[in-house]
């Protein structure tokens, strides 16, 4: 009988074994996967940047014929913040749709000056020709340049839209050139951007000036006449 119950014990441990045996282990817990990329592209452990804003260059709005009532002073402050942008497109705007925009490196205004159409400003930045636009004062070398490095010397060659002085119809910048501008355009009106001088050094003879010369067209003013000013020998 206690063989028996023995036998009975002994085969009884052995199902239990063979159980534990055969029981598939569990599998284990894996870290969750976070993927490489968010939903928009950016790495998910940096953190997602604003865009940058680029600043705010509003077209400048020079008048039309609805807005006839600008001022001279009004009008050729728009025409010098439109080169300041350098944004010839809108500056071809204010050009006199006739008489074009004439150009004058020094105070003394000529017929030979360059002039150009409106539509021939809107494009002219690109454009590589290299034009005469007279001698250079001292050297007379011949002034040789294509318009943007004209305008770079001759036209902005300072933040004209922050200016130490503005008039109207009266010359501020002095030198030995002759002013001819008011004989030159009987029927303008002429506003002058100045500066009278940036280096100590040089006790004023280092002053700058650009006039706008404007006209008006069917009651709209336009510019006629873009003079450059500076001390001259």
């Amino acid at each position: 009988m206690k063989k028996l119950i023995t036998c009975l014990v002994l085969m009884a441990s052995l199902v239990l074994s063979a159980c534990q045996v055969n029981q598939p282990a569990s599998p284990p817990v894996n870290p969750v996967e976070v993927p490489a990329e968010n939903s928009v592209g950016m790495p998910i452990d940096e953190p997602v940047k604003e865009p940058v804003k680029e600043p705010n260059q509003e077209p400048i709005q020079l008048p039309d014929e609805d807005q006839q009532a600008a001022s001279p002073e009004e009008f050729a402050n728009l025409v010098v913040h439109a080169l300041k942008n350098q944004d010839m497109n809108q500056f071809s705007q204010s050009v006199h749709p006739s008489k074009g925009v004439r150009f004058t490196p020094y105070s003394y205004v000529q017929s030979t000056d360059l002039t150009f159409s409106s539509q021939q400003i809107a494009v002219i930045m690109s454009d590589s020709t290299l034009y005469h636009w007279g001698e250079y004062d001292g050297s007379g070398d011949p002034l040789d340049l294509t318009f943007a490095d004209y305008f770079a010397r001759f036209i902005y060659d300072q933040d004209y839209a922050q200016p130490e002085q503005i008039s109207t119809n009266q010359r501020l910048g002095q030198g030995n050139s002759i002013d001819n501008s008011a004989q030159f355009y009987p029927n303008a009106t002429i506003i002058e951007y100045h500066f009278s001088g940036f280096d100590p050094q040089y006790e004023g003879m280092d002053w700058r000036s650009l006039r706008i010369v404007l006209e008006q067209y069917n009651g709209q003013w336009f510019v006629v006449g873009i003079i450059h000013d500076e001390w001259t020998t």
